[in-house]
């Protein structure tokens, strides 16, 4: 029977997180640029040593990382959480609730009491289906013969694009059974999977098209833009690549060093990554969100028929061989 609520429909309502994830980002990246620049200015200025400025370049970086490592911890796991259990809940219950927003913070705190067992859960999770991605990259080794590694590579991003969104509808069950401990609702999660794979698999070439082509697009617009902003600060990047050819090389590192000192390489290579940031920001915050709808709503369109008994739990000590150690190491903190 077709669904009163639309895919589109709760992708729009659930914009409110999206772009408050999107704002968030942008933060993020100011602060990045700022720390990371004023490391370099303020080292080149007050230090008169041979590379002080990448040196600061680099503390300003670092800085800025566990900055905002230690945010995303506390403040954006609500909203991709809160995220999923909102999708979860529009499409078992076919109606999208009146605040989004309000009600997958209300789910997030009644589910997941404080930051550490939100991260327990998704740990646990996330070791499940791992294990389901190495052993299909080793397999893919095995058959590629001489080119096994790029097979094998290959392989492995197209498996831990498939995890991530399967760790996401795990999630969303495990705000599904609410009733039931985190780790039970977890393991239910993953046995649900491993008992009909076949069917969650329909989604994947709308994943990797959707995927491929936002890439081609958002990626190549933001690089152009990118590269055509950069190439209005020639001084400070010509100072930067003096500075890298400055750098003591290995036979290994050498060959990087000396593109790297070339002015326009490092252009290209600055708005390569700024590309590649910003495109994975707006892929993720603005295209998979769209994505994730439809494969929530395949996931568990299947899993509230097909509630697996505790018997069933045998199948992951199969398909898991870390099962016993995630146990262990969960069990108490998630019952």
């Amino acid at each position: 029977m077709k669904p009163n609520v639309s895919n589109g429909a709760i992708y729009r309502k659930v914009m409110t997180f999206s772009i408050r994830r999107f704002f968030i980002c942008l933060l993020f990246l100011v602060m990045l640029g700022l720390l990371a620049g004023g490391g370099f200015l303020f080292s080149d200025k007050m230090f008169d040593w041979k590379g002080s400025g990448l040196v600061g370049m680099g503390v300003g970086t670092v800085i800025a990382i566990v900055l905002i490592a230690i945010l995303s911890h506390f403040f954006m796991y609500i909203i991709k959480a809160g995220m999923i259990a909102v999708i979860m809940k529009s499409v078992t219950e076919d109606k999208i609730p009146d605040n989004c927003w309000e009600t997958g913070k209300a789910m997030v705190k009644e589910r997941f009491v404080t930051v550490a067992v939100y991260y327990a859960a998704t740990g646990l999770i996330k070791g499940l289906f791992q294990e389901l991605g190495h052993l299909i990259s080793k397999v893919g080794e095995a058959v590629g013969g001489d080119s096994g590694s790029a097979v094998g590579g290959a392989i492995s991003i197209v498996i831990n694009t498939i995890v991530e969104y399967l760790c996401d509808c795990c999630l969303g069950y495990v705000f599904y059974r609410k009733d039931k401990g985190a780790f039970k609702a977890t393991c239910e999660g993953a046995v649900i999977f491993f008992k009909h794979g076949k069917t969650f698999l329909k989604n994947m070439g709308r994943i990797f098209g959707m995927g491929l082509a936002s890439l081609i697009a958002i990626g190549g617009a933001f690089f152009g833009i990118i590269y055509a902003i950069l190439t209005q600060f020639s001084g400070p990047i010509s100072k930067l690549s003096a500075e890298i050819g400055e750098l003591q090389s290995t036979e290994n590192s050498k060959k990087w060093i000396d593109i790297l000192s070339n002015p326009t390489y490092l252009t290209i290579a600055f708005a390569v990554i700024g590309a590649i940031i910003l495109w994975s920001i707006v892929h993720g915050t603005f295209i998979k969100p769209f994505v994730m709808v439809g494969v929530m709503r395949n996931y568990m369109s299947t899993a509230v028929e097909n509630i697996p008994e505790e018997s069933e739990f045998g199948i992951l000590e199969k398909n898991c061989k870390k099962f016993d150690k995630l146990k262990g190491k969960y069990e108490n903190e998630l019952s």
